[in-house]
């Protein structure tokens, strides 16, 4: 199918701010005010009392590292969930769309295009929306290079504000004819038979099974850097671990930015992505979960590549925790606080991992500062007990939590990777500086994620 056959211009989506509370407006005016009030405090704690508010920010970050470890640890040792859902006749497979928004991405089309080719699913009940955007003329004229399969179909978004993935999404779900339908990113490739999963599970489940979320596994890119190897083994910790526990425990989860399979009809009932969230996905999670729907994990995989370099890691992971902290602000003052189990999860998920990327750095930094004081004076240094057995506890959680994720998805934790957490933790730190400072200054900014071809990776 050629491009002009597929390509669909017509009005543009979300026009104007939508009716729901959502990213558009960054913080309510009482969260405003708590902010202020929050501020001014510290800043005169720090003023009067600088000793006292240090050892109160060093009491604050332990807890939240410790409730971070005593989640991982009970997730990891957590069950994966058993699920057994018979395999659908081919005449009872439902219509699926397959929902790929695409911005400067010519290189990796190909092989997007290819990954798609080879889903394992009835092609007359397959729709692929490849979406473009209309300034995006380099994509626009690779797809028309390419000799398209005919389930393929590409949109094009016309101009408008926000510039985001979710508003091509939006578009896109309007001209969705599937029952189900599934979000992938354009590093993706994805098992052939996860649509026939998804199907199954949805069809063998209650009618309150919203969303299943796929894992996301990191190929091994073949070489030892530092950002891959430690990108790789997140991954592995959160949606090999973190994801199927919450599942198993009943709770809801921020979903992934790519894999999650939807019930079309719940997802248009609650007003589908939020245009102005940058971690949309985070965000519609809990969206479905304050509706009364639940969330759940399934086996087959999708594969991804890992950033390699800074220029890659940095804004990409500076969008997701600035996303992070938008989707607990909406969320906070939603109906989630009056749902137990719902905010349960939103603490134990955006909560936790937004205030420990804010903290780990400053404590961290300032702790390793008084140790050198303490030092250099006798060549000796006086380390409370309890810290240490905190941080070796925390991160032995994590670390376990990591290498479970690993052999889960079929590899070998390396103990070197796993040493490197704390480092990689620190880097986050400074990528929730320019989170935090995007949040006050532009929070509806997409910073792009750059990526490239597999064929042109290195290898070792």
């Amino acid at each position: 199918m050629s491009v002009e056959q597929g390509e669909i211009l017509r009005g543009g989506p979300g026009a104007g701010v939508p009716d729901r509370d959502g990213a558009h407006r960054s913080l309510s005016r009482p969260q405003a005010v708590g902010v202020a009030i929050a501020g001014l405090l510290a800043a005169l704690g720090v003023a009067l009392a600088p000793m006292e508010s240090m050892v109160a920010t060093h009491h604050l970050f332990f807890f939240i590292f410790l409730l971070g470890g005593l989640t991982r640890l009970a997730a990891a040792m957590t069950p994966l969930p058993r699920h057994h859902s018979p395999a659908l006749a081919e005449a009872d497979l439902p219509s699926y769309t397959l929902i790929t928004p695409l911005y400067r991405e010519a290189e990796v089309l190909p092989e997007l295009v290819a990954s798609l080719a080879a889903i394992d699913y009835p092609r007359d009940r397959l729709q692929a929306l490849i979406v473009l955007e209309a300034d995006d003329e380099v994509t626009r004229a690779a797809a028309r290079a390419l000799d398209l399969p005919s389930f393929i179909q590409v949109l094009v978004v016309p101009p408008g504000t926000p510039r985001t993935k979710p508003r091509a999404c939006n578009y896109a779900l309007e001209r969705a004819r599937g029952d189900l339908v599934v979000i992938y990113d354009a590093e993706d490739m994805p098992d052939p038979g996860q649509l026939r999963e998804a199907a199954a599970r949805f069809a063998a489940s209650d009618a309150r099974l919203a969303c299943l979320q796929a894992p996301l596994r990191i190929e091994d890119p073949g070489f030892s850097l530092f950002l891959p190897s430690q990108f790789r083994l997140e991954y592995a910790a959160h949606f090999e671990v973190l994801l199927p526990a919450l599942a198993r425990w009943g709770l809801p989860f921020p979903l992934g930015g790519t894999s999650n399979h939807f019930k079309i009809a719940p997802l248009r009932e609650i007003g589908a992505w939020d245009p102005y969230n940058v971690t949309e996905d985070a965000d519609v999670g809990f969206r479905l979960a304050a509706a009364g729907y639940r969330l759940d994990v399934i086996h087959r995989p999708t594969w991804e590549t890992a950033p390699t370099t800074r220029a890659q890691w940095f804004p990409q992971r500076a969008r997701w925790i600035k996303g992070h902290m938008q989707t607990l602000a909406v969320h906070a003052r939603g109906p989630v606080p009056r749902q137990p189990r719902n905010a349960i999860a939103l603490i134990l998920t955006l909560a936790q991992s937004v205030a420990s990327s804010h903290l780990h750095g400053p404590v961290m930094g300032v702790a390793i500062a008084l140790a050198l004081v303490d030092f250099l004076p006798d060549a000796a240094f006086q380390i409370p007990p309890h810290d240490l057995v905190l941080y070796f506890a925390g991160w032995g959680a994590a670390a376990l939590a990591g290498a479970r994720g690993v052999m889960r998805a079929g590899g070998r934790p390396k103990a070197l990777h796993l040493l490197g957490m704390p480092a990689y933790w620190l880097c986050q730190s400074v990528a929730a500086v320019k989170a935090l400072h995007q949040f006050v200054t532009a929070p509806h900014h997409w910073d792009k994620t750059l990526h490239t071809p597999r064929s042109g990776r290195p290898r070792a």
